[in-house]
């Protein structure tokens, strides 16, 4: 399983990475391969606004139809309008081309209270 160090997990399995004032959020390694083959992801409307924890979209695979959860807070900047057509990124590179969007933080400090990969390889094992 991969986790890479330049992430922030939740418990849930989303990740989230800071850049440029900026946090792109995802799903893990470990997320996808419990989900199977993905077929379609729902992903929250440029503008929207999100709570830490609440719901930033839906994932459906072969097997089931999953809540992907906000890591933060923030508002909704950009989406990966690619998974549209090609869900399956999400699956083959979860922490690349598969990413699901693009959030404004709120507070000084977003990724405060989540885990760092040594947690979250410690949780999911």
């Amino acid at each position: 399983m991969e986790v890479p160090e330049d992430r922030s997990y939740t418990k849930d399995h989303e990740w989230a990475m800071a850049e440029q004032g900026k946090v792109r959020v995802g799903i893990t390694d470990f997320a996808q391969d419990a989900l199977g083959d993905i077929v379609f992801v729902e992903l929250p409307a440029i503008g929207s606004k999100l709570s830490q924890g609440g719901p930033l979209g839906e994932i459906e695979s072969t097997k089931s139809v999953s809540q992907i959860y906000a890591p933060i807070a923030g508002t909704v900047v950009e989406v990966n309008s690619a998974l549209a057509e090609a869900p399956e990124k999400v699956n083959s590179e979860p922490y690349g081309a598969g990413w699901l969007a693009i959030l404004e933080p709120e507070g000084d400090d977003p990724l405060a209270g989540l885990l760092d990969a040594a947690g979250y390889r410690a949780l999911s094992e």
